[in-house]
């Protein structure tokens, strides 16, 4: 997964993979081999070349934002996250406003929860489905208000990088 970072006045490519439970992280030119936990929501214990950190991280404002606050060793940074697929070919908040719309997971996880069943009326934010990856929860929202057409996956269900998982129209 490619992702833009911004931190203060300054911006980073981030490339994240994932190998069964270790990350692999390139910053720029910077290449880490991370083990990474999370003990409960949140917390997230990290092992790099022997030595174990704990950050903390919330989200900041608008969770469709990506900005997220990181505390680690007692020092608070605000990143903002962008993921230029997202960006591709997106207009402003009409960009969904006629025809059917995707959701699908960015990653290899678990469903956990379906949060909308099919002929459900949403809102735009509203979750459809919890996805579980890398020992987070990550809640699959609606990008525009609409009706839940399908669901395709089960609660249990593994799924993959890309997988449609729901269609909203």
């Amino acid at each position: 997964m490619k992702l833009q970072a911004e931190i203060e006045d300054q911006s980073y490519e981030v490339e994240i993979r994932i190998d069964g439970d270790k990350v692999l992280a390139r910053i720029d030119d910077r290449e880490y081999e991370i083990e990474v936990s999370e003990p409960e929501p949140g917390v997230f214990l990290m092992k790099n070349e022997g030595r174990i950190t704990e950050a903390y991280a919330s989200t900041v404002g608008n969770k469709l934002a990506g900005e997220i606050e990181i505390s680690v060793r007692g020092t608070l940074t605000n990143v903002k996250l962008i993921d230029p697929k997202r960006l591709c070919g997106s207009g402003g908040d009409h960009s969904h406003g006629d025809g059917l719309v995707e959701i699908k997971t960015a990653m290899p996880g678990k469903i956990v929860r379906i949060l909308s069943a099919a002929g459900t009326a949403v809102k735009k934010g509203d979750g459809i489905i919890v996805v579980e990856a890398m020992k987070m929860q990550n809640e699959m929202k609606s990008p525009k208000d609409g009706l839940v057409k399908e669901i395709r996956v089960s609660k249990t269900d593994t799924v993959n990088a890309g997988q449609i998982l729901a269609v909203i129209e």
